[in-house]
Formats: structure tokens, C-alpha cells, sequence
């Protein structure tokens, strides 16, 4: 029964998708849905930007084996990341009528800039992207019983997720989201009503979580414990501004003033149900202390089974279908979206400058074979990674803090800034970045805080010096104002 609900409800999210793909006729469509989504559905989509594998399975684990003090990323990180885009950069964002944002590196600052910050922000998708397809197949595996191997698992999620978006691109990402975005909610709150209810109420799992620390949330000592944290808070909250799929989000809008309240509201809504998986993880360790030993597992992904494996047994096969498939909604509405963002940047920004003469139906069909081969670039990250979801997501958000949110920042709000300062800048702080990782990776300043130092000075220099690297390029300084 439950395994029949779970394909049902698979089979069901692809038809939307399907279905979507009735309404792509170019790659406008394709790409950011036609720029023509209402409130509630930009508002859904923003807040499945990142309410994933990460947040259910991964994050959950975490804050019941260290607390808040070891989430600062996420949900802290991220959801400030999505009132940042709000506040600052929405409204330069959706003037500017950009189908992907390496476009608005090409418009501030030329081609060669382009290029080298689309090619920095796909590369930082495998390790997203991974994490998605890593917890598709943990899912599958689960109701599976062991039946099929992990790997194998991965690989019929992957299937799953790339046939809709193939389909519909954004539309399919956007109407998905929304339908997806019901269940989440409507599924999360009911199981932690029962789990919470097993584990002797809220506020015995709340006052037990608080007894055990697990509510402290900033760190105790000096820099040796405030650097990581910060560095934490700050790869997601400031890395994950110059990523695709946040930017292809916000701009689908219907209009300006959309764009910025879906991303403010999402960004809230996302920090609000962040803490009910954190809720059902802390409870399981309440109702059952053995899950405790498998923080102590050599394979890191192992901490990530304490949801699944608490609800196959320890409740009714309603809260059973109504958990998978909430996860599964989390997971997918994330997963298409992981998928089709770096799908198109490197589609857009790297490949079609070399093809100047394509028409729009050849680079839709071009932007579908490029999600194909990513997809299977991202698979073989997933089957040969070993790290947590969280970790990956870390990661990823790593390469976009020190190689390109400077060049972003300082193209929308500094109007000195030039080729040469934003070209110093992302070598400057992937160089540093890099040889920190490789030979310092235990000092006391984290390696992408001084590559996002070296980002800013690289930058400054840059732009305030003689200028020997420049591109003849109109003036658009107009659509770059945010105000």
C-alpha cells in the first residue's frame, strides 16, 4: 500500500509535468516560465528553492546531533539569503529582463566575464544537484527494504525528476512547486502532531531538546568557535545570492512587485518549516535512543535515516504515506529546480555565444540535451560521494561565495566597478580560496572567508587601477539601479 501510494504520487507529478510542457513554445518558457507566475505560485516556488532532501533528511539529523549551533547554514543562512535577494537585489534583477544571471554579468561587465562566472556557478551545482539525487535514491531505498541497492535507487530517482522537467522547464518546475508545496505542509505538520504526540508532547521534546543544549544556538568561546560558525552562516546566506536557481525563480514573476514579496514570503515560510523536520528528528531520538548510535557511523549519510526509518516504524500507514510523500515533494520541487538552473546557464551563457545564429527551437531543444548530460554528470557526484546532503550543499555554495557574489554585489552598487576589477576579483578570491582548502584547511580564518577577502580587495585594485582589460560594449548602466 504505502509503496503503491509513493509510485502513484510519482506518476501524478510527472503528468503535471508533462502537462506543463503545453505552455513552453520557446526557451522564454522553457527558462523562466514566460515571467508570468502570480504571488502564490512564485511564493511556492521560491520556498522549494530550497526546502529539499537537505532541510528534511539532512539538516533534521544534524540538529538532533549537535543542535542549532551546527545548522548555521540552513535554515539560518538560507532563509537570509532569500530576504537579502529580496530587500536588495530583486528589483535590478527583474528590470534588467534576464533569462539567466551569467546574462547580467555580460551586460555589467562583457563576455569574458560571463563566460568564466557561468562556467564558477554550474561547476558549484553538482554537489546541489547531488545532494537531491542522493536523496531520492535514500527514499527509494527505504521503501525498498533493502530490496534494491542505494545506487540503484539514485539512479530511478534521477529518472523520475529529469523526465518533467525535460518536459515543461520552468512551468513544470512552477506548477509542481505549488501542488508540491501543499503537501509539504499539510504532511510535515500532521507527522509531527503524531511523532510529537509518541514522544510525550511538544514541549517534553521541546524542554528535553533544550536540557540536552540542543537549542543553543551561538557558539561559546572565541574566534576559534565563531570563524567556522560565521563562515557557515555566511557561505549560504551570501554564496547562494549568484545561483541560477534562485535568480530563474524570482524572475518568472509576473511583475516587479511580486518579485520581491514571493522571495521575502518564501524566504519566511521556508524559515518557519525548516524547524518541523528538526521537531520529528529531535522527537525520534526522544522515542527511541538508540538512533544516537548512528552519528557515529563511518558513512556520514547514515545520520540521514532517523526520519525514515522512525515513521516505517513507529507509525500508521496514513502518517507513513503522508511523510514519503511530503519528502518526496520536498525533494522533487528541489530537484527540478537544481537541475534546470545550471541546464540553463551553461546552455545560455557558455555554449550559445559560440552558436550566435540558433533559433529559438533548435536552443530548446539544445537546452534539453544539455539537462540530459547533467543530470548524468550529477549522478556519478552522487553515486561516488560519501558526505551528508548537508555537507554537499556547504560545499557547493563555497565556489559562488568567493567567485562571484562580489562581481554581483559591486556590479548592482558600486557604479566604479569595471571588466578588469571583476575579472581580479574572481581570480583572486578562487585562487586564494583553493590554496587555503588544499594547504589551510585548519586555520583559524575558514578558507572561503579569505577567498571572499581576496575577492573584495581583487576587486577594489582592479577597478581603481589602469585599466588593461576592458570590451567595447553598450551602456547600460540604466537597468542596473536597483532603486
Amino acid at each position: 500500500m504505502l509503496i503503491g501510494s509513493v509510485l502513484l504520487y510519482l506518476c501524478f507529478t510527472i503528468a503535471i509535468g508533462v502537462y506543463a510542457s503545453r505552455r513552453v513554445q520557446g526557451s522564454k518558457d522553457f527558462l523562466v516560465a514566460g515571467r508570468s507566475l502570480p504571488l502564490y505560485i512564485n511564493l511556492a516556488t521560491v520556498f522549494a528553492t530550497w526546502y529539499g532532501a537537505e532541510t528534511v533528511l539532512s539538516v533534521s539529523a544534524t540538529f538532533a546531533k549537535d543542535g542549532l549551533n551546527g545548522i548555521p547554514a540552513d535554515p539560518f543562512g538560507a532563509a537570509f539569503a532569500l530576504f537579502f535577494i529580496a530587500i536588495f537585489f530583486a528589483k535590478a534583477f527583474y528590470r534588467m529582463d534576464l533569462l539567466t544571471i551569467g546574462d547580467f554579468y555580460r551586460k555589467r561587465y562583457g563576455k569574458l566575464v560571463e563566460l568564466i562566472t557561468s562556467l564558477a556557478i554550474t561547476a558549484s551545482y553538482l554537489g546541489w544537484t547531488s545532494a537531491q539525487l542522493t536523496a531520492l535514491g535514500l527514499v527509494f531505498y527505504v521503501l525498498s527494504g533493502g530490496t534494491l541497492s542505494l545506487n540503484e535507487c539514485i539512479l530511478i530517482g534521477a529518472a523520475a525528476v529529469s523526465i518533467y522537467t525535460l518536459a515543461g522547464g520552468m512551468w513544470a518546475v512552477a506548477l509542481t512547486d505549488l501542488f508540491q508545496t501543499v503537501v509539504i505542509v499539510v504532511g510535515m505538520v500532521l507527522v509531527a502532531w503524531i511523532v510529537g504526540d509518541q514522544a510525550g508532547g511538544v514541549s517534553h521534546v521541546i524542554s528535553r531538546a533544550a536540557a540536552d543544549g540542543k537549542l543553543d544556538f551561538l557558539p561559546k568561546g572565541g574566534l576559534v568557535e565563531w570563524l567556522p560558525f560565521a563562515a557557515a552562516w555566511a557561505t549560504m546566506a551570501l554564496g547562494s545570492i549568484p545561483q541560477q536557481d534562485v535568480f530563474q525563480r524570482v524572475t518568472s514573476a509576473k511583475d516587479e512587485r511580486t518579485a520581491v514579496r514571493g522571495a521575502m514570503y518564501g524566504g519566511l515560510l521556508y524559515f518557519i518549516f525548516a524547524f518541523v523536520p528538526m521537531f520529528i528528528a529531535y522527537a525520534a531520538v526522544v522515542i527511541q535512543p538508540t538512533y544516537t548510535e548512528l552519528f557515529a557511523s563511518e558513512d556520514a549519510r547514515e545520520v540521514q535515516r532517523i526520519l525514515p526509518d522512525l515513521i516505517l516504524s513507529r507509525t500508521p500507514l496514513w502518517a507513513q504515506v503522508m511523510f514519503f510523500g511530503a519528502l518526496l515533494s520536498a525533494i522533487l520541487s528541489t530537484a527540478s529546480g537544481a537541475l534546470l538552473a545550471p541546464t540553463a546557464l551553461f546552455t545560455e551563457n557558455v555554449l550559445r555565444p559560440f552558436l550566435p545564429r540558433i533559433g529559438d527551437k533548435k536552443f530548446l531543444l539544445l537546452l534539453r540535451i544539455v539537462l540530459i548530460l547533467f543530470t548524468c554528470a550529477a549522478l556519478i557526484f552522487a553515486l561516488n560521494s560519501r558526505s551528508t546532503m548537508y555537507e554537499m550543499v556547504q560545499n557547493a555554495y563555497k565556489v559562488t561565495l568567493v567567485g562571484a557574489l562580489v562581481p554581483l554585489a559591486a556590479g548592482i552598487f558600486w557604479k566604479r566597478a569595471t571588466m578588469q576589477g571583476a575579472i581580479v576579483s574572481i581570480l583572486a578570491g578562487l585562487i586564494v580560496w583553493l590554496a587555503c582548502e588544499t594547504n589551510y584547511a585548519e586555520a583559524l580564518l575558514p578558507p572561503q572567508i579569505a577567498g571572499l577577502i581576496a575577492a573584495i580587495i581583487g576587486m577594489i585594485v582592479g577597478a581603481l587601477t589602469p585599466q588593461l582589460i576592458t570590451e567595447r560594449r553598450p551602456h547600460e548602466a540604466h537597468a542596473l539601479d536597483p532603486k
